[in-house]
């Protein structure tokens, strides 16, 4: 189970479930030579820190790997479930409902996509042909 919640962090890497959101600036804050003032709306993107190649090499390629040592993912660069005091409170209990989804669609069918795999926002990242998929039930033993 550990290989297969890699494999859905770097689906969630790839195809954040959230665009992003705003925050408020506590303080006066100068940011690449541009001053932020104290009490300005900040938008933060989540797409961007996945896509950055000094964080992620080869960002466009699935890597599940990636994930393999999570103390080398820098704080705050990979935030599909949120960070610090504002992370997810339902994080644990998605990550249980991924893994027994995943399981069940692996041990129980043969499942074949049958449209590509793009994505478009509509802010959620949506399959931008639906998801046409064929699953067939496994014989039992």
């Amino acid at each position: 189970m550990k290989y297969t919640w890699r494999v859905a962090m770097e689906t969630l890497r790839i195809h954040p479930p959230v665009f992003g959101g705003f925050r408020k600036a506590l303080k006066d804050i100068e940011y690449g030579g541009y001053l932020i003032p104290k009490g300005w709306q900040i938008s933060w993107v989540s797409p961007m820190s996945p896509m950055d190649t000094r964080i992620f090499p080869e960002p466009s390629k699935f890597d599940p790997i990636r994930f393999e040592n999570q103390a080398s993912v820098p704080p705050y660069s990979f935030v599909a479930f949120g960070g610090g005091p504002r992370i997810c409170p339902g994080y644990e209990f998605a990550r249980i409902e991924t893994l027994v989804a995943i399981h069940n669609l692996i041990t129980h069918f043969t499942w074949k996509l049958c449209a590509d795999n793009s994505f478009s926002r509509d802010p959620m990242p949506v399959p931008a042909q639906g998801l046409p998929i064929q699953l067939v039930p496994k014989k039992p033993f």
